[in-house]
């Protein structure tokens, strides 16, 4: 039994939305992003949350095996999961071990070619069967008003990720007034087009049913005001993008 604990946000034992088939999905705490239309601002703190070991952790997934069929298996999202790297690979080891399809939902802020990081990282991926990647805005300026921080190691990774052989799902979220535009779509698109390993792409609609959290916490919510896209935006951006359904 590891010693090693991971600090637990919530968990869904049903996800049919991150990642193939059905996950058991657990959602960790911490991420130093502050996106504009995160609608998970009680993710943001890290060093914070339930307490658990991997082993509790895959005990608890394991119960719900059966209904993983085939492709199924646990999700590790957040917050971002790469900052509790030693936790995280602790338990996609002992989820290996166990046969046990893995998945991670991340935004790549974390990644750094310094060390210990990247050797960690580099285990972490032969340990992944796929990764989620959100692409927040492929624009590294319009990327740091949005989130606070820059692209440049975010696309590296996925560059590695691609010439490491991982599976990769990208994720982008439309915003209108922000990602919601023809270029940065384009350039979007012209970049994942340079990886090898694009199983699929998403297009997430904004959406506001996260500002609750906000009043709640006292944050100010920084996209009051911006509406959803219309169904014909999203649809110009899925055929730009790409996005087989």
């Amino acid at each position: 039994m590891s010693d090693i604990k991971g600090y637990v946000n919530k968990l869904e034992s049903f996800g049919a939305v991150d990642g193939p088939g059905i996950r058991y999905i657990i959602f960790l705490n911490g991420c130093r992003m502050r996106c504009a239309f995160c609608h998970n601002p009680e993710t943001w703190a890290e060093n914070q949350g339930q307490e658990y070991t991997a082993d509790e952790l895959l005990a608890k997934a394991l119960r719900f095996k059966s209904y993983w069929k085939n492709n199924g298996g646990i999700t590790v999202s957040g917050g971002e999961p790469l900052l509790q790297m030693d936790f995280l690979l602790d338990l996609f080891r002992k989820a290996k071990a166990k046969g046990i399809n893995t998945c991670i939902d991340t935004a790549g802020q974390p990644f750094t070619h310094d060390e210990p990081f990247y050797s960690k990282w580099k285990e972490l991926m032969s340990l992944t069967d796929t990764v989620m990647l959100d692409i927040k805005n492929i624009d590294s300026q319009e990327h740091q008003k949005l989130t606070g921080v820059d692209n440049a190691n975010i696309l590296e990774m996925a560059r590695e990720m691609s010439d490491m052989g991982v599976r990769i799902w990208i994720r982008h979220v439309l915003v209108p007034g922000g990602s919601d535009n023809d270029q940065l779509l384009h350039r979007t698109r012209e970049f994942i087009d340079t990886l090898k390993t694009v199983d699929r792409v998403e297009i997430l609609p904004y959406h506001s049913l996260g500002v609750p959290k906000y009043q709640e916490l006292g944050i100010p919510y920084r996209l009051d005001g911006v509406s959803s896209p219309s169904p014909e935006r999203i649809q110009n951006a899925e055929e730009i993008l790409g996005v087989v359904k």
